[in-house]
């Protein structure tokens, strides 16, 4: 993709080869400084402000996060719901080059994200966490504004429903196919079911902190071997080429 990390105007054709965006789904800006460090100089591509580092640290974590890394994509995951244009400013103006909003949302405040992002060059993210039909809901996402389209299994749902295997994987293929935007899969994935996804046409795959931290245990992989399973695993991404 071009080296500029103004994401806005990002197309399928701009993504020859995976990306990789990292996210911060941590609490504390030193542990998210700390992961960052480790991701950037693993080679990953765009960094992601996670939701828990959103409610704790709020737009500074943009701020903290943009002077320390001054060419970096930044994605704040708000999962917006209501006061669309508002929240999407507050972040672009801290430095944020894309924002997140949910499907979910009415109409009205997925078309004022989207407008925010004309406004102040954002990306504008599409989630479609617990949207009953996908792949309709895709379609949606894009005609109402979004840039990306964000195909999300959350974590809760997952959790109370072990024995159906939930996998952002299922659904993915119809998703790439009905719409023309980029895609990108989250949601309970292996190292390697996220590195299959370019092949699948969803070119940025997102590895999360999670991988690396558990919240009661603290780091699951050792730090000291971080920087060489999340640089094996991005290198893996940068070698795949993306479906058309």
């Amino acid at each position: 993709m071009p080296q500029s990390r103004h994401l806005r105007g990002l197309t399928r054709a701009d993504l020859d080869h995976g990306i990789v965006q990292i996210s911060l789904d941590l609490k504390t800006m030193a542990d998210a400084l700390r992961m960052a460090a480790i991701a950037v100089a693993a080679g990953a591509d765009w960094l992601e402000i996670g939701t828990p580092l959103a409610l704790a640290e709020g737009a500074h974590a943009v701020r903290r996060l943009r002077q320390e890394y001054p060419d970096i994509p930044l994605i704040a995951d708000l999962k917006i719901m209501d006061g669309g244009y508002g929240e999407a400013r507050l972040y672009a103006e801290a430095g944020a080059d894309a924002v997140v909003v949910m499907g979910r949302a009415h109409d009205a405040t997925i078309a004022r994200v989207a407008q925010a992002g004309a406004d102040f060059g954002l990306l504008v993210m599409g989630d479609d966490l617990g949207a009953p039909d996908r792949i309709a809901e895709a379609r949606r996402l894009e005609a109402l504004g979004a840039g990306m389209v964000l195909h999300h299994i959350g974590h809760d749902h997952r959790d109370a429903h072990p024995e159906l295997g939930l996998s952002p994987l299922t659904d993915l293929p119809g998703i790439v196919a009905t719409t023309t935007v980029p895609v990108q899969a989250v949601g309970g994935l292996t190292i390697d079911q996220a590195v299959s996804c370019p092949g699948l046409g969803a070119g940025v795959v997102v590895f999360g902190a999670p991988l690396a931290i558990d919240d009661k245990k603290g780091f699951t992989i050792p730090e000291t071997d971080l920087p060489s399973v999340l640089g094996d695993a991005i290198a893996r991404v940068h070698a795949a080429p993306v479906a058309r």
